[in-house]
């Protein structure tokens, strides 16, 4: 006996249209991209049919989702409202296809979140073994400094399949697995007495990244409980630039030990009068983790990760 489908009745249902997946795939596109020619261009179709797409979306909910404006589109408030559960559809519908297709050789994208030191010297070889399995898997990576939240957020929306960030204070619902422990060294020139004290420290000027990354906070708060913050802080945006800058001796900069591959000649990279470190991971969305596509990552950095604690660089 065939058990009959539920039907809805009431204000909420009655006249509505039904909500398709290709409606709200059009609706985070132009949520992400800010506009609707620039997702038109994203996804390679007319922006007349993509307006069409996102105005059924809205006849179906009864609301308008997307405020249009001359300089560009954002979320109205039930836009605001139903843009987390978007996500969610689309990302359920492509878990589902994964899932049910367990193939040896993976294809589609898979997005990754991370930050370039941790990308250029963990996440870069493990790709580079992940490539070699799965020539068709195709690899996005998103700077996790962008979000706010040290690459939480892009995984909890959807926005990314896996980050590979530092520890966040708190999980906020996601996974977190411990990769390595990667120690903060101070970089200064050759020559300089060794080991360093906390009144060295203070004395010399200090070079770090613009003081409103978070990624500055460990550093900033283990000096002045150490009472060995410099007077002297310049604030400067590239790493390469610190760097040359501590070679012609314009004072030292705090680094992670995975920032600093590849250190020049003139240049020594010292450990803190007392430890600091960083905990590296992966933080994936519960009911993701088992997906053969953030498997086959996870393995791949799992693996490179070993390899780059046992060679201690």
């Amino acid at each position: 006996m065939t058990t009959p489908r539920p039907r809805f009745s009431g204000p909420l249902f009655e006249g509505r249209s039904a909500i398709t997946l290709a409606q709200l795939r059009l609706f985070v596109a132009v949520a992400d991209e800010g506009s609707f020619s620039s997702a038109a261009a994203g996804l390679g179709m007319s922006q007349s049919s993509l307006s069409e797409g996102v105005r059924a979306l809205e006849t179906a909910l009864g609301q308008a989702v997307l405020l249009r404006t001359r300089s560009g589109v954002s979320l109205t408030p039930t836009g605001l409202q139903v843009i987390g559960y978007a996500r969610d559809a689309l990302l359920a519908v492509q878990d589902l296809q994964l899932a049910a297709n367990p193939a040896r050789t993976l294809s589609g994208q898979l997005t990754v979140a991370t930050y370039r030191s941790i990308g250029q010297q963990l996440l870069a070889p493990a790709l580079a073994r992940l490539h070699a399995e799965h020539p068709e898997l195709h690899i996005r990576v998103l700077d996790a400094g962008r979000d706010g939240q040290g690459g939480q957020r892009f995984v909890s929306s959807g926005e990314a399949d896996v980050g590979l960030i530092e520890a966040p204070d708190a999980a906020g619902g996601l996974l977190f697995e411990v990769l390595l422990h990667d120690p903060y060294l101070v970089v200064t020139r050759t020559g300089h007495p060794i080991p360093l004290t906390w009144a060295y420290l203070k004395a010399q000027p200090l070079l770090l990244p613009p003081l409103i990354n978070p990624a500055n906070q460990p550093v900033l708060e283990f000096l002045r409980s150490h009472k060995a913050l410099s007077r002297n802080i310049t604030e400067v945006d590239e790493d390469d630039v610190i760097l040359s800058m501590v070679e012609y001796g314009l004072g030292i900069t705090i680094f992670p030990r995975l920032g600093l591959a590849g250190l020049r000649p003139a240049l020594v990279a010292v450990a803190l009068p007392e430890p600091l470190e960083r905990i590296i991971g992966l933080v994936i969305r519960p009911g993701r983790a088992a997906l053969p596509h953030v498997q086959a990552l996870a393995e791949a950095v799992r693996t490179q990760a070993r390899q780059s604690a046992d060679s201690g660089s």
